[in-house]
């Protein structure tokens, strides 16, 4: 700081400040700008396979679910689409008495997840042994995007999805 005088005898201080112009300020702002216009499809694309994925997986969980259901009673577990957003279990075959427990609702309805639509081209029934039959696919289809994804059930009663 340099303390000089100035007219009339007055005193003031002068201080030096060093900083960024309005222009390089700009410039910054513009490349940051820039870079996030880049990456926003990424980050979307990616946003949406992570949250097929998941569906894919929950759905996958929930049909693993039967058939350990199936194993641990020693009986056939019967699963059922009543729409395209739910699911249930029944007991001992698909005219048996609908299962509620952990994951249910009172109703025995297991909620999908959402934003995801499930279809099926009928009923899949896992044995005490955990076989399904008969051996089909459920086509899970993301609602936002209509991206679809297919969950198979092999006889084994082996649940996959890609």
């Amino acid at each position: 700081m340099t303390i000089s005088a100035g007219r009339a005898g007055r005193r003031f201080a002068s201080i030096s400040c060093a900083g960024y112009s309005v222009t390089e300020l700009v410039v910054v702002c513009a490349v940051i700008g820039l870079l996030a216009v880049m990456t926003i499809p990424f980050f979307v694309t990616y946003y949406q396979a992570a949250a097929a994925r998941a569906g894919s997986q929950q759905v996958v969980a929930l049909l693993n679910q039967a058939r350990g259901l199936a194993v641990k009673e020693n009986d056939n577990i019967c699963v059922q689409l009543p729409s395209a957003t739910q699911m249930r279990m029944r007991l001992a075959g698909c005219g048996g008495a609908i299962w509620a427990g952990p994951g249910t609702d009172a109703s025995g309805m297991m909620t999908l997840p959402q934003g995801f639509t499930l279809a099926a081209p009928g009923d899949v029934v896992f044995s005490y042994l955990g076989a399904a039959l008969p051996a089909t696919t459920f086509t899970l289809t993301n609602s936002t995007t209509g991206a679809t994804t297919t969950i198979s059930v092999a006889l084994t009663g082996r649940v996959t999805s890609p």
